[in-house]
């Protein structure tokens, strides 16, 4: 057993001179989405072809999250239910990527998953490829070869140009897994931006933990001055970036999306709780009240824009009138989306010092009575878009209800049907339903 903490082996080599197939699956945000993808187009170079299922691949690869314990346990069912699989044939690999292995689980891996071959941090596809390569001199790469090689397919794709995050919020743990922030170098990024672009990649998502610190590392740079670059890229048609902190977002951001008509008037911008005193717990580094004048900045220079939020319910000590905080919040700023998690005390953060004293049942009330509010909110928003005309990005063809599905500037999913613009067309379609998730409606 070679033990080198660069590249971690467990057993001989096997040889990839034969076509050989590979299965990743992948669980959390855009950013391991990007990852997955990134090793993808690694594999597919050194020739592996993709598999639809893990039981007819060779290599499979788990890429996995851990901000909340659902979707921890879940990559570690998923990884005992491949145990079998992996023992029955000496040449499979296994391997396990993303926050459950992070910056400081490597030994205890080890131990708990013998049977796992390959053990990659987030961001960092070295260890399999460099396993798959017989170790060819294996260490890990720099940042500075962090690049998302050609080879993406379909209309939409995600670039990250920050790694890591240095915020270190208390319930957080991706700081202690992906480390501290850095910014990708810029001419890096439009790079891959112009490649993907070439290749018939119409949408890009720009990622960060927290995106809107990006160039604090650089001289010069600054994450509205990346997308005014990016926009000039020919064939490109959009630009997203996620997911913003509101302590970092400011007007020079606000004006880049409202002047740049490539960039989406679409802002990622968690606010996690309505109460003060649980924002300060949280260590988020703002109030309610300067989130909410953060969101009127937004709306006052750009009315048609976005605004969609992450939440939390449950954290330690919450109160129920601080929930109730929450809820006069979503209500007050009307966002547009928000993703709802019940807390859940993640190993080696501050907050898992914290009594975790809000009851199973009580956080999935209030998880409930947040999603309500929010559906409301949506339901009557969307209501009153029904008779206007929206661009949607076309990505895909619903064969079965015979129409394609796409989303607007704001990230609105839309249905409609039509002769066959195809994937990556604009398409005015004028709404005729709405409902919270989803509207259809037909071409203009």
């Amino acid at each position: 057993m070679n033990t080198n903490q660069d590249c971690i082996i467990f057993r001989g080599t096997p040889s990839i001179a034969m076509p050989r197939t590979y299965h990743i699956w992948t669980i959390g945000c855009q950013m391991n989405e990007a990852d997955s993808s990134r090793l993808a187009s690694e594999l597919e170079r050194a020739g592996f072809r993709r598999a639809g299922r893990a039981e007819d691949a060779d290599v499979v690869v788990l890429n996995t999250c851990v901000v909340r314990q659902k979707p921890e346990d879940k990559a570690i069912n998923r990884l005992h239910t491949l145990k079998p699989w992996r023992r029955a044939d000496a040449d499979r690999t296994l391997a396990l990527m993303g926050c459950l292995v992070g910056q400081r689980e490597m030994a205890e891996l080890r131990r708990a998953f013998p049977f796992v071959d390959v053990f990659m941090r987030p961001s960092e596809p070295a260890p399999l490829l460099d396993f798959l390569r017989d170790c060819r001199g294996g260490k890990d790469r720099e940042m500075e070869d962090y690049r998302l090689p050609a080879g993406a397919n379909g209309v939409t794709a995600y670039v990250p140009v920050t790694l890591g995050c240095s915020r270190a919020c208390s319930y957080c743990v991706i700081p202690g897994r992906r480390g501290p922030d850095r910014s990708r170098p810029p001419e890096e990024v439009l790079d891959e931006v112009r490649a993907l672009a070439d290749e018939g990649v119409r949408e890009i998502g720009m990622l960060g933990q927290i995106v809107d610190r990006y160039g604090m590392d650089l001289e010069g740079w600054t994450l509205a001055r990346l997308l005014r670059e990016a926009a000039r890229t020919e064939g490109l048609r959009r630009l997203r970036f996620l997911t913003s902190h509101p302590a970092y977002l400011d007007d020079e951001l606000i004006a880049a999306v409202r002047d740049e008509p490539k960039v989406c008037p679409c802002f990622e911008l968690p606010f996690q709780a309505g109460s003060n005193r649980i924002l300060k717990d949280m260590r988020r580094g703002y109030t309610r009240e300067q989130y909410a004048e953060i969101v009127r900045r937004i709306r006052a220079a750009i009315p048609e824009a976005a605004v969609n939020t992450d939440i939390i319910v449950g954290y330690p000590t919450e109160t129920e009138a601080e929930f109730v905080e929450t809820l006069d919040l979503m209500r007050e700023l009307e966002l547009d989306m928000a993703h709802i998690a019940k807390y859940s005390p993640r190993p080696g953060t501050t907050a898992a010092r914290m009594p975790d004293d809000v009851p199973p049942e009580e956080k999935e009330r209030r998880r409930r009575a947040a999603e309500e509010c929010a559906r409301s909110i949506l339901e009557r928003r969307h209501a009153a878009l029904i008779g206007e005309i929206v661009e949607v990005l076309a990505e895909s063809y619903d064969r079965k209800h015979g129409r394609w599905r796409g989303r607007t500037p704001q990230g609105k999913l839309v249905f409609f049907a039509a002769e066959n613009p195809g994937p990556g067309a604009l398409v005015n379609v004028r709404l005729e339903w709405a409902g919270p998730y989803s509207m259809i409606g037909t071409p203009d």
